[in-house]
């Protein structure tokens, strides 16, 4: 933990300091790139403008985590139940990831008008994929000889087929794939941000990505800079929580692998 946490200080200090050189070295203006120390100035005497978009970001994040780990969960227990699905439904979340962010945006907003649901929705649909695909994965590589073993102890029983199917699922694929399940987490907590911002710079009325966009309308370049910089914090900080509730949860996956 202190390894990891020297880690961290020694790279934000150095990307810091490289910072700080180009913008000596260089003497550009401030409204074009301001210095570390006048940014984390205009963080700290605007942080009470900076944090009640802070939480509406935040917020639109955590739904949106919330809704796609459910939804893309779902979805994978039933194409990998009924493998007929995976012929209709794949080419749908292909699609989905094949269509820009930028070009859906609009028409959520439109949709669902300027609050907090569009970006929800949006932040929903690029969490949703990797999900599914990670869970899909990981229930599909199941190991034969533990699904072979299952069938041969329920050989005989009298129980239904559909209850037959739960208990397979319930105590082999399920506990099989969510290794894979907690990668897509992973993988979803990292991209989730993208939604909420790109959301919030299309159409909102606050949130980080709203915040920037004024900021950068009127030269607070400083300020832009600010609401990037708590935006990047609330971003690792979540990956990090994230990680570190799924590693204590799956402790006994020996194959868990953190970033460390």
């Amino acid at each position: 933990m202190l390894d990891r946490l020297f880690r961290i200080f020694v790279t934000t200090g150095g990307i810091i300091l490289i910072w700080a050189m180009i913008t000596w070295a260089t003497d550009l203006p401030r409204f074009i790139l301001p210095g570390p120390l006048l940014v984390f100035e205009t963080w700290f005497a605007k942080f009470h403008i900076i944090w009640p978009h802070l939480i509406t970001t935040l917020s639109e994040i955590l739904l949106g985590l919330l809704f796609g780990i459910l939804a893309g969960g779902l979805s994978a227990l039933v194409i990998s139940v009924h493998q007929g699905v995976k012929r209709w439904v794949l080419p749908v979340l292909i699609a989905s990831q094949a269509i820009p962010v930028f070009a859906i945006a609009p028409l959520l907003v439109l949709w669902f008008d300027y609050g907090m649901t569009s970006k929800v929705v949006m932040a929903t649909l690029i969490i949703y994929f990797p999900v599914t695909v990670g869970f899909l994965d990981g229930l599909n590589r199941t190991s034969s000889d533990w699904s072979n073993m299952a069938g041969i102890m329920q050989a005989g029983s009298s129980q239904s087929s559909a209850l037959k199917m739960w208990r397979l699922y319930r105590f082999i694929k399920i506990p099989f794939a969510l290794p894979s399940l907690a990668s897509g987490i992973r993988v979803a907590t990292a991209v989730a941000p993208i939604g909420a911002v790109v959301g919030e710079w299309v159409g909102s009325s606050s949130g980080l990505g709203y915040l920037m966009l004024h900021a950068n309308g009127r030269m607070q370049t400083d300020l832009l800079f600010a609401a990037l910089l708590t935006l990047t914090l609330v971003s690792i900080s979540l990956y990090y929580l994230i990680n570190y509730l799924l590693v204590t949860f799956l402790n006994w996956q020996s194959e868990q692998e953190t970033l460390s």
